[in-house]
């Protein structure tokens, strides 16, 4: 293995530690988001305006891959991926919040960074995962996110546990210190060892040559594709606050809703690697489960009778999730050539972003006014119509 293969590999586990820290943060604040807004006495809306958050993510997707793709070095580059780790920095405060708003404020601020550092650390991610299999290099990345996002719940459900309820929230965020400060050391290695990302040099080339557009016609068909397959896709929030309704009869119990989440994170996790390989050899014929298994999270939540209907809605909802976060970022990639991946990554992201927020809000109203079947109807559409468009990919890629 020569000195750059190794270098590569170094940068992908540092970034991989990364995730895996700040999952544990923020995952952990994200598993008992709808809840916790319940507790501090948010009506139901509240949990679909959490929804918004992820359009505010999505939004900086699209101006973190604006920037990133100007960005003239790479200590620029860097400086957006610092930006949007160092945010996660409010998920202990939110043991401070003592009203909703308050608290829906901090998780919105969560959720921009978030998005400002996912374009250029994917187009990182792709770059040192090529030799790999892009497939497998962000499925064993995702897995090793996931272990931050089953071991973040985890916790919370402990602290929960052991300190109680309500209090054992509060405590659960403010043990959020540790892993983000673990994260961030592992941003500062990885930024010491891959300095100046190849992205930075392609983008300068093509400056300087063609102008012609790269975002050719099969990633926009894609882009449609992977909008409808989140207009579709419960949000976690709705979950979330369905559950603590549940606490309220006791059918579920209190820290019941993080292992929810819990569950959910360790399908991800467990199906990373898999689906990564299997879209290396099949190509974005793969991505088609994803719709598949969105459309089944709502009538397995609603329709399965008491507590079993929870896990498996959590299990789909994992799966979906995985496939969303693996083969569908490893797309982007092999789609779009790399001097105008982090624009790619940018508008791909705004555009997922834009379709959960709308189905977030939409789906917590229809919850809200108890309108369970048209839940149901709306995913199933939704789904329905995502499958159709990813069946036309190849077809399109063969006329390019």
């Amino acid at each position: 293995m020569g000195f750059s293969s190794r270098r590569f590999l170094k940068v992908f586990i540092a970034l991989s530690l990364l995730s895996l820290f700040a999952d544990i943060v923020y995952e952990g604040a994200r598993s008992i988001s709808g809840a916790y807004l319940n507790i501090l006495a948010a009506p139901a809306i509240a949990a679909g305006i959490l929804s918004l958050g992820e359009l505010m993510s999505y939004v900086m997707r699209l101006v973190g891959g604006v920037v990133a793709q100007k960005a003239a070095s790479g200590r620029t580059y860097w400086a957006i991926i610092f930006l949007g780790y160092a945010s996660t920095l409010v998920v202990p405060l939110l043991a401070l919040a003592g009203s909703w708003e308050l608290a829906l404020t901090l998780f919105f601020l969560e959720r921009l960074g978030k998005g400002i550092r996912a374009p250029p650390r994917d187009v990182i991610i792709a770059e040192v995962t090529e030799g790999i299999g892009r497939g497998k290099g962000f499925g064993l990345h995702e897995l090793l996110d996931q272990v931050g996002a089953i071991t973040g719940p985890l916790i919370v459900s402990l602290v929960i546990a052991l300190r109680g309820y309500p209090e054992g929230y509060r405590a659960a965020f403010w043990i959020m210190w540790i892993p983000w400060i673990l994260s961030m050391s592992m941003l500062m290695l990885a930024a010491r060892l891959y300095p100046e990302p190849r992205a930075i040099a392609a983008a300068k080339e093509k400056t300087s040559g063609s102008s012609k557009t790269t975002l050719n016609r099969r990633f926009w068909i894609f882009l449609a594709g992977s909008i409808l397959t989140m207009l579709g896709f419960l949000h976690w929030g709705v979950i979330s606050y369905y559950a603590q309704d549940s606490v309220k009869i006791g059918l579920l119990s209190a820290e019941e809703i993080a292992l929810l989440y819990l569950v959910a994170m360790a399908v991800d996790a467990a199906i990373a690697l898999p689906i990564g390989a299997l879209y290396d050899r099949l190509g974005v014929k793969s991505i088609i489960v994803a719709p598949i298994s969105a459309a089944l999270i709502a009538p397995s939540l609603f329709m399965t009778p008491g507590r079993p209907g929870f896990y498996i809605s959590a299990v789909f909802w994992g799966f979906t999730m995985g496939i969303i976060e693996t083969i569908m970022r490893a797309a982007i990639a092999d789609i779009v050539p790399a001097e105008a991946r982090s624009m790619a990554y940018g508008i791909y992201s705004f555009g997922i972003g834009l379709g959960w927020a709308a189905s977030g809000m939409l789906l917590a109203y229809l919850y809200q006014v108890e309108a369970i079947m048209g839940i149901i109807a709306f995913c199933a559409i939704m789904e329905a119509a995502a499958a159709i468009i990813f069946m036309a990919i190849p077809r399109a890629a063969g006329k390019l």
